[in-house]
């Protein structure tokens, strides 16, 4: 299609990643925030959200001309023939999704959209959420359209120019099969449905994820007391093509931005329904048992108790490729050990100091001084490279946790170190006594 007049209300994660690509792929898109400091960074081309390629992208869209950024959306969506809502839809009381901001953008825009404006949900929202913007609208001609986003931080650039698929859904089936023709000639197959499928689509794809973890987190329990592998086992379950080999990972438990508030939010949605969503709950439970575990793993290589314990963390990051802390299970980890009276000191090559019960520091040779335990709780690669021998002879202790399984064994049993991880043996040290 030619080139068309978009805006994005939201410069997050997804508002931004969604702009600089649209305005890539040759539309003028505006983007809308209410944060004064923060729209002139942007437009200025500094980007402080860590995503590769990301900004590459924005530089790229303000020097073409097809990427701009304003505050206040209401002058900004006066021409536009799209409006992409990418505003925060965090977990509210009781687990289910804050949908405030997105009823506060609507009610400020809806009466000056142009006719025929798409307005569009680019949010995670609860099923029926088009249908309740398309009342608070209370215009026929605006159509109401939902486009999930599936993108994983650290790829999301690529996830967007790259996807898997392309989801819209809208009861104008004309609306939706336009926006579906912005994404221009990217490779993907795009399904139209209607708009609550559209709402579902996204919150049953993310919440299959976050079985798919918890599962494998309890099948590497089982590998521990039963004394296999899971490394193994994850290799012989990942050939069969019904099963794949992503998200067989085993780890802290999962975290982040999307799967914490998406599996609580659904468990809400089908309650309201009238629906006990059991495998959902347990999902969610496991996950809770995970970080506990961990602990567990941890206090254990302290002698069974935490208090007074020093422990040296790598990685605070959700996921390595990342500076986002949200609902992160490396902190989620780190928060109990520091309740239990264990002293923290942190390393990430992502995240800078200020975080409430730890000490944060800018050398990950740092978290070995006099610890006891040394954690690996996030799998940046370049933690494998580090010298363990130089932090073997800093460390009081020689035990290594290994939450991601990241490490190779023989690296840490050669550095005079003992290490065990998630599901696998554990491998003893070999450290020469000194006399």
């Amino acid at each position: 299609m030619s080139s068309a007049r978009i805006v994005v209300v939201g410069t997050g994660y997804v508002g931004l990643t969604t702009g600089a690509c649209l305005a890539s792929l040759g539309h003028r898109v505006t983007c809308v925030d209410v944060d004064v400091a923060k729209v002139n960074r942007l437009s200025a081309g500094r980007v402080d959200i860590l995503e590769p390629g990301l900004a590459e992208l924005v530089s790229r869209g303000l020097a073409n001309g097809r990427l701009s950024f304003v505050v206040g959306a209401r002058e900004a969506v006066r021409g536009a023939e799209g409006v992409f809502l990418c505003v925060p839809t965090p977990m509210g009381a009781g687990g289910s999704a804050d949908l405030r901001a997105v009823e506060s953008v609507t009610a400020e825009i809806g009466d000056v959209l142009p006719a025929g404006c798409a307005l569009i949900t680019k949010s995670t929202v609860p099923v029926g959420t088009a249908k309740r913007i398309q009342g608070m609208v209370g215009r026929a001609d605006v159509p109401v359209v939902s486009n999930p986003e599936f993108l994983r931080e650290g790829t999301a650039v690529q996830d967007f120019l790259h996807p898997d698929r392309i989801v819209v859904g809208s009861d104008s089936h004309a609306a939706a099969a336009w926006v579906g023709q912005l994404y221009g000639d990217l490779a993907a197959p795009v399904v139209v449905a209607d708009a609550a499928s559209a709402e579902l689509v996204k919150y049953a794809a993310n919440c299959f994820l976050a079985l798919k973890l918890s599962y494998v987190n309890s099948i590497a329990e089982l590998c521990e007391r039963l004394g296999a592998d899971i490394d193994l086992v994850t290799e012989g379950m990942g050939y069969d093509r019904r099963i794949g080999r992503t998200f067989l990972k085993p780890g802290p438990g999962w975290g982040g931005s999307c799967l914490p508030k998406d599996t609580s939010a659904l468990v809400k949605v089908a309650e309201s329904v009238d629906y006990d969503f059991r495998m959902l709950t347990s999902a969610i439970d496991e996950n809770i048992a995970q970080r506990d575990r961990i602990v567990a793993k941890i206090a254990g290589a302290c002698g069974g108790t935490l208090a007074g314990a020093r422990i040296g963390v790598l990685g605070l990051a959700f996921k390595a490729g990342t500076n986002d802390l949200r609902d992160s299970p490396a902190l989620a980890v780190s928060s109990v050990l520091g309740a239990l009276g264990a002293e923290i000191t942190a390393y990430d090559p992502a995240v800078s100091g200020g975080i409430a019960g730890m000490t944060v520091v800018d050398d990950p040779y740092q978290v070995a001084k006099d610890a006891d335990v040394v954690v690996v709780l996030t799998e940046w690669a370049e933690f494998r490279n580090l010298d363990w021998v130089a932090i073997a002879d800093a460390m009081e202790g020689d035990d290594v946790v290994d939450t991601r399984n990241l490490l190779d064994p023989r690296m840490i049993l050669d550095a005079g170190l003992s290490w065990q991880g998630v599901g696998r043996p554990r491998a003893a040290r070999r450290r020469v006594p000194v006399f």
